[in-house]
Protein backbone atom coordinates (compact mmCIF):
# COMPACT_ATOMS: atom_id res chain seq x y z
CA UNK A 1 0.00 0.00 0.00
CA UNK A 2 2.98 2.19 -0.17
CA UNK A 3 2.26 5.65 -1.93
CA UNK A 4 -1.36 5.48 -0.71
CA UNK A 5 -2.54 7.65 2.15
CA UNK A 6 -4.42 6.75 4.89
CA UNK A 7 -6.98 8.98 4.42
CA UNK A 8 -8.08 7.73 0.94
CA UNK A 9 -7.08 3.76 1.88
CA UNK A 10 -10.24 4.27 4.57
CA UNK A 11 -12.03 5.81 1.75
CA UNK A 12 -11.72 2.59 -0.65
CA UNK A 13 -13.03 -0.92 -0.19
CA UNK A 14 -13.12 -2.95 2.43
CA UNK A 15 -11.88 -0.38 5.05
CA UNK A 16 -15.06 1.89 4.26
CA UNK A 17 -17.74 -0.25 4.21
CA UNK A 18 -20.60 1.50 2.65
CA UNK A 19 -22.37 0.66 -0.31
CA UNK A 20 -20.90 3.09 -2.48
CA UNK A 21 -17.12 2.08 -1.71
CA UNK A 22 -18.52 -1.45 -1.94
CA UNK A 23 -20.09 -0.68 -5.67
CA UNK A 24 -16.72 1.39 -6.68
CA UNK A 25 -14.75 -1.73 -5.72
CA UNK A 26 -17.19 -4.46 -7.37
CA UNK A 27 -19.81 -4.20 -9.91
CA UNK A 28 -22.05 -7.40 -9.78
CA UNK A 29 -24.68 -5.74 -12.23
CA UNK A 30 -25.44 -4.73 -15.92
CA UNK A 31 -22.84 -6.03 -18.57
CA UNK A 32 -20.05 -6.61 -16.19
CA UNK A 33 -22.32 -9.49 -14.68
CA UNK A 34 -22.98 -10.96 -18.21
CA UNK A 35 -19.46 -10.91 -18.56
CA UNK A 36 -19.05 -12.91 -15.16
CA UNK A 37 -21.65 -15.54 -15.83
CA UNK A 38 -19.68 -15.77 -19.85
CA UNK A 39 -16.74 -16.23 -18.07
CA UNK A 40 -17.85 -19.00 -15.54
CA UNK A 41 -20.07 -20.75 -18.46
CA UNK A 42 -18.59 -20.19 -21.46
CA UNK A 43 -16.75 -24.03 -21.31
CA UNK A 44 -20.07 -25.91 -21.60
CA UNK A 45 -21.50 -23.46 -24.49
CA UNK A 46 -21.46 -23.95 -28.31
CA UNK A 47 -21.78 -20.33 -28.30
CA UNK A 48 -18.03 -18.83 -28.45
CA UNK A 49 -19.00 -15.03 -29.78
CA UNK A 50 -19.28 -12.83 -26.78
CA UNK A 51 -21.58 -9.83 -27.48
CA UNK A 52 -24.01 -12.36 -28.93
CA UNK A 53 -23.47 -14.83 -26.22
CA UNK A 54 -23.98 -12.12 -23.12
CA UNK A 55 -27.23 -10.47 -24.73
CA UNK A 56 -28.41 -14.28 -25.17
CA UNK A 57 -27.35 -15.28 -21.80
CA UNK A 58 -29.20 -11.86 -19.84
CA UNK A 59 -32.44 -13.25 -21.56
CA UNK A 60 -31.73 -16.97 -20.80
CA UNK A 61 -30.97 -15.83 -17.21
CA UNK A 62 -33.43 -12.89 -16.53
CA UNK A 63 -36.69 -15.19 -17.78
CA UNK A 64 -35.45 -18.21 -15.97
CA UNK A 65 -35.59 -15.99 -12.48
CA UNK A 66 -38.91 -14.99 -13.95
CA UNK A 67 -40.47 -18.24 -14.54
CA UNK A 68 -39.08 -19.67 -11.74
CA UNK A 69 -41.12 -17.23 -9.46
CA UNK A 70 -44.18 -17.66 -11.28
CA UNK A 71 -44.00 -21.62 -11.64
CA UNK A 72 -41.09 -23.01 -9.56
CA UNK A 73 -38.51 -24.22 -11.68
CA UNK A 74 -39.31 -27.72 -11.47
CA UNK A 75 -42.19 -27.15 -13.29
CA UNK A 76 -40.65 -24.78 -15.40
CA UNK A 77 -39.47 -26.60 -19.11
CA UNK A 78 -37.17 -25.48 -21.49
CA UNK A 79 -39.83 -25.47 -23.93
CA UNK A 80 -41.41 -22.53 -22.14
CA UNK A 81 -38.09 -21.06 -21.45
CA UNK A 82 -38.03 -20.82 -25.20
CA UNK A 83 -40.99 -19.06 -26.11
CA UNK A 84 -40.21 -16.80 -22.92
CA UNK A 85 -36.69 -15.70 -24.27
CA UNK A 86 -38.26 -16.04 -27.70
CA UNK A 87 -34.70 -18.15 -28.94
CA UNK A 88 -35.42 -21.83 -30.72
CA UNK A 89 -34.97 -24.90 -28.75
CA UNK A 90 -31.86 -24.88 -30.92
CA UNK A 91 -30.30 -21.74 -30.04
CA UNK A 92 -31.36 -22.84 -26.50
CA UNK A 93 -29.42 -26.20 -26.55
CA UNK A 94 -26.39 -24.13 -27.66
CA UNK A 95 -25.87 -21.91 -24.44
CA UNK A 96 -27.35 -24.74 -22.15
CA UNK A 97 -27.34 -28.75 -22.60
CA UNK A 98 -30.00 -28.98 -19.71
CA UNK A 99 -31.96 -27.28 -16.52
CA UNK A 100 -29.36 -28.98 -15.06
CA UNK A 101 -27.12 -27.23 -16.47
CA UNK A 102 -28.56 -24.29 -16.41
CA UNK A 103 -28.79 -24.66 -11.96
CA UNK A 104 -25.27 -25.31 -12.17
CA UNK A 105 -24.49 -22.30 -13.79
CA UNK A 106 -26.88 -20.17 -11.41
CA UNK A 107 -24.94 -21.95 -8.79
CA UNK A 108 -21.34 -21.26 -9.73
CA UNK A 109 -22.11 -17.96 -11.07
CA UNK A 110 -23.06 -17.08 -6.81
CA UNK A 111 -20.14 -18.92 -5.66
CA UNK A 112 -17.67 -17.40 -7.97
CA UNK A 113 -19.00 -14.50 -7.04
CA UNK A 114 -19.01 -14.94 -3.44
CA UNK A 115 -15.36 -16.15 -3.67
CA UNK A 116 -14.06 -13.47 -5.16
CA UNK A 117 -15.59 -10.62 -2.81
CA UNK A 118 -14.67 -12.70 0.78
CA UNK A 119 -11.00 -14.06 -0.87
CA UNK A 120 -10.20 -10.02 -1.39
CA UNK A 121 -11.45 -9.21 1.98
CA UNK A 122 -9.34 -11.98 3.34
CA UNK A 123 -6.47 -10.33 1.36
CA UNK A 124 -6.65 -6.83 3.31
CA UNK A 125 -5.45 -8.87 6.55
CA UNK A 126 -7.87 -6.77 8.51
CA UNK A 127 -8.17 -7.34 12.31
CA UNK A 128 -11.30 -8.90 13.60
CA UNK A 129 -13.54 -6.30 13.85
CA UNK A 130 -13.26 -4.69 10.49
CA UNK A 131 -12.93 -8.76 9.22
CA UNK A 132 -16.14 -8.98 10.35
CA UNK A 133 -17.77 -5.70 9.69
CA UNK A 134 -16.94 -5.76 5.55
CA UNK A 135 -17.81 -9.44 5.08
CA UNK A 136 -21.18 -9.34 6.91
CA UNK A 137 -22.05 -6.07 4.72
CA UNK A 138 -20.33 -7.70 1.41
CA UNK A 139 -22.31 -10.43 1.98
CA UNK A 140 -25.84 -8.28 2.41
CA UNK A 141 -24.65 -6.01 -0.84
CA UNK A 142 -23.86 -8.69 -2.53
CA UNK A 143 -27.33 -10.71 -2.15
CA UNK A 144 -29.04 -7.14 -2.35
CA UNK A 145 -27.44 -6.79 -5.55
CA UNK A 146 -27.84 -10.27 -6.56
CA UNK A 147 -31.35 -10.93 -5.07
CA UNK A 148 -32.80 -13.38 -8.06
CA UNK A 149 -29.40 -15.41 -7.72
CA UNK A 150 -29.69 -15.98 -4.27
CA UNK A 151 -33.40 -16.16 -3.91
CA UNK A 152 -33.18 -18.91 -6.61
CA UNK A 153 -30.03 -21.33 -4.86
CA UNK A 154 -32.25 -21.29 -1.35
CA UNK A 155 -35.68 -21.57 -2.51
CA UNK A 156 -35.28 -23.97 -5.36
CA UNK A 157 -32.22 -25.76 -3.90
CA UNK A 158 -34.60 -29.00 -2.85
CA UNK A 159 -35.64 -29.12 -6.34
CA UNK A 160 -32.39 -29.48 -7.72
CA UNK A 161 -30.46 -32.90 -8.57
CA UNK A 162 -28.04 -34.36 -5.63
CA UNK A 163 -25.16 -32.91 -6.63
CA UNK A 164 -26.43 -28.95 -6.76
CA UNK A 165 -28.32 -29.37 -3.18
CA UNK A 166 -24.79 -30.69 -1.96
CA UNK A 167 -23.26 -27.56 -3.62
CA UNK A 168 -25.58 -24.91 -2.42
CA UNK A 169 -25.07 -26.40 0.74
CA UNK A 170 -21.41 -26.25 0.74
CA UNK A 171 -21.16 -23.23 -0.35
CA UNK A 172 -23.33 -22.12 2.56
CA UNK A 173 -21.15 -23.91 4.90
CA UNK A 174 -17.82 -22.09 3.57
CA UNK A 175 -19.45 -19.15 4.33
CA UNK A 176 -20.54 -20.34 8.00
CA UNK A 177 -16.50 -21.55 8.15
CA UNK A 178 -15.23 -18.03 7.26
CA UNK A 179 -17.39 -16.82 9.80
CA UNK A 180 -16.32 -18.74 12.31
CA UNK A 181 -12.88 -18.43 11.45
CA UNK A 182 -12.67 -14.76 12.21
CA UNK A 183 -14.93 -15.14 15.53
CA UNK A 184 -12.21 -17.22 16.49
CA UNK A 185 -9.18 -14.56 15.58
CA UNK A 186 -11.45 -12.09 17.38
CA UNK A 187 -11.46 -14.35 20.61
CA UNK A 188 -7.59 -15.07 20.34
CA UNK A 189 -7.46 -11.81 20.15
CA UNK A 190 -8.93 -10.76 22.65
CA UNK A 191 -11.75 -8.47 21.33
CA UNK A 192 -14.83 -10.89 21.31
CA UNK A 193 -15.44 -13.23 24.25
CA UNK A 194 -17.50 -16.23 23.42
CA UNK A 195 -17.86 -19.19 25.48
CA UNK A 196 -20.57 -21.08 23.35
CA UNK A 197 -20.57 -22.83 20.16
CA UNK A 198 -18.89 -20.91 17.38
CA UNK A 199 -20.27 -22.75 14.83
CA UNK A 200 -23.76 -22.54 15.77
CA UNK A 201 -23.02 -18.96 16.20
CA UNK A 202 -21.76 -18.32 12.78
CA UNK A 203 -25.10 -20.82 11.50
CA UNK A 204 -27.59 -18.44 12.94
CA UNK A 205 -25.40 -15.13 11.72
CA UNK A 206 -26.26 -16.17 8.05
CA UNK A 207 -29.85 -17.25 9.24
CA UNK A 208 -30.34 -13.40 9.87
CA UNK A 209 -28.15 -12.10 6.76
CA UNK A 210 -30.48 -14.34 4.48
CA UNK A 211 -33.24 -12.62 5.66
CA UNK A 212 -32.73 -10.14 3.72
CA UNK A 213 -33.50 -11.63 0.19
CA UNK A 214 -36.15 -14.33 1.77
CA UNK A 215 -38.41 -11.60 3.63
CA UNK A 216 -38.10 -7.93 1.38
CA UNK A 217 -41.20 -6.93 1.66
CA UNK A 218 -41.22 -7.13 5.10
CA UNK A 219 -38.06 -4.73 5.32
CA UNK A 220 -39.73 -3.03 3.58
CA UNK A 221 -43.07 -2.50 5.26
CA UNK A 222 -40.64 -1.51 8.18
CA UNK A 223 -39.18 1.01 5.67
CA UNK A 224 -35.51 -0.34 6.73
CA UNK A 225 -32.95 0.17 4.51
CA UNK A 226 -29.91 -2.25 3.72
CA UNK A 227 -27.47 0.50 5.70
CA UNK A 228 -30.11 0.10 8.52
CA UNK A 229 -30.35 -3.99 8.36
CA UNK A 230 -26.71 -3.96 8.09
CA UNK A 231 -25.45 -2.47 11.07
CA UNK A 232 -28.59 -4.00 13.01
CA UNK A 233 -26.90 -7.37 12.56
CA UNK A 234 -23.51 -6.13 13.08
CA UNK A 235 -24.21 -5.04 16.24
CA UNK A 236 -26.40 -7.69 17.34
CA UNK A 237 -23.70 -10.46 16.51
CA UNK A 238 -20.89 -8.23 18.31
CA UNK A 239 -23.52 -7.89 21.24
CA UNK A 240 -23.54 -12.33 21.02
CA UNK A 241 -19.53 -12.34 21.04
CA UNK A 242 -19.30 -9.77 24.28
CA UNK A 243 -16.89 -7.07 21.95
CA UNK A 244 -14.59 -5.30 23.79
CA UNK A 245 -13.15 -2.46 21.65
CA UNK A 246 -9.72 -1.25 22.38
CA UNK A 247 -8.96 2.11 24.37
CA UNK A 248 -8.32 3.72 20.86
CA UNK A 249 -11.26 2.77 19.22
CA UNK A 250 -13.51 4.03 22.50
CA UNK A 251 -11.96 7.32 22.41
CA UNK A 252 -12.25 7.96 18.55
CA UNK A 253 -15.91 6.84 19.00
CA UNK A 254 -16.51 9.06 21.97
CA UNK A 255 -14.80 12.12 19.92
CA UNK A 256 -17.39 10.81 17.00
CA UNK A 257 -20.13 10.04 18.89
CA UNK A 258 -22.18 13.93 18.23
CA UNK A 259 -22.22 13.40 14.51
CA UNK A 260 -22.36 9.37 14.15
CA UNK A 261 -25.91 8.40 13.56
CA UNK A 262 -28.15 6.16 16.20
CA UNK A 263 -27.36 3.23 13.20
CA UNK A 264 -23.49 3.51 12.67
CA UNK A 265 -21.37 1.49 14.18
CA UNK A 266 -18.24 2.33 12.76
Amino acid sequence: MSGVSEDKLKAEWPHNTSLKAFKQAWVLEGEPLWERVFAVHHERMQIKNGKTALRNLQKIFTCTFRLANSQGFHSMSLRDLSRETQISMGGLYAYIGSKSDLASAIESVVRQSIDDVMSDIHSHKLPPYEHLRAVLFADLYMNDIMHQWYYFCFIEAKGLDRSQREAAMQMEMKFDQRLQSIFQDGIDAGVFRYQGDTALLSAATTAILQQWYLKRWKFQHLKSDINVFANFAFSHVLSALDYQAPASQNSDQAEASGSVSQHSLA
